[in-house]
């Protein structure tokens, strides 16, 4: 299981894009492709390999008026499924 301290970043192989055609945003990758919810566009977005998972929660929390509780299983729900993927990794994370 991959260590998940650290910041989270897409993976090298990962893209981040906006569909003009389907006005929505994706998540290209080489088998595929994503369709991204607008919560989903948010969290992806601000996963720059630099900002902590809380750092992230802290910021949609500011952004959106809720609370941080409320949002953080969200966000770790939405990241565990693309870690799983390999399209998420934590490219500064420690060994225990």
């Amino acid at each position: 299981m991959e260590n998940k301290k650290g910041a989270p970043r897409l993976s090298a192989k990962v893209r981040l894009r906006w569909d003009a055609v389907r006005g929505k945003p994706l998540l290209l990758y080489p088998e595929g492709v994503l369709i991204l919810n607008p919560s989903a566009e948010a969290i992806l977005s601000l996963c720059d390999g630099r900002r902590s998972v809380s750092e992230i929660v802290s910021e949609l929390a500011g952004r959106y008026g809720a609370e941080a509780v409320a949002l953080e299983a969200d966000v770790w729900e939405l990241l565990d499924k693309l870690i799983e993927r390999g399209l998420v990794v934590f490219p500064n994370a420690t060994e225990e």
